[in-house]
């Protein structure tokens, strides 16, 4: 949030996390009457450059009242905010990838749609390169706005 009220001075007033209506969770980001955002992290090896056997489970635990990126987009959609609702993965791997994200982001994808019912927009990814870690030495990006439960009108 630094970063973006430093390079659009007052186009961000007010940006921040804040807190879910009537929880104690607090949404990562709201750009008041734009944006709630949630934002998860997604990486296959630690900072140790050790495998992290359970870091999908930061995107694709299926149950509400949890932290995972499905969590979190019932969450959103439960809140109340009038903003519109995205969900963020980062996601950190070698060049080229040891173990790729594609299918646990797809995945991610497959059980937000055909078990948990919620439409996502088609994904948007950026691809960020030459990154410094030993273990992270990309990152991949992937954003969905969150539109709503199936059985919802648009």
């Amino acid at each position: 949030m630094n970063e973006l009220t430093g390079r659009r001075v007052g186009a961000y007033e007010g940006c921040g996390p804040r807190g879910y209506p009537g929880s104690r969770n607090t949404c990562d980001v709201v750009l008041p009457k734009s944006w709630a955002i949630e934002i998860k992290l997604a990486r296959p090896f630690g900072d140790n450059g050790k495998p992290a056997e359970r870091w999908s489970e930061n995107v694709l635990y299926p149950y509400p009242g949890n932290t995972s990126a499905l969590g979190d987009c019932i969450k959103l959609l439960g809140s109340g905010f009038s903003e519109r609702k995205a969900i963020i993965i980062i996601g950190y791997e070698h060049s080229p990838p040891r173990t790729p994200l594609e299918s646990a982001i797809r995945s991610f994808e497959l059980i937000a749609s055909n078990v948990l019912g919620i439409r996502l927009n088609p994904r948007t990814e950026v691809l960020v390169p030459d990154l410094v870690h030993e273990s992270h030495q990309q990152a991949r990006v992937y954003g969905w706005e969150v539109l709503g439960y199936c059985d919802q009108p648009a």
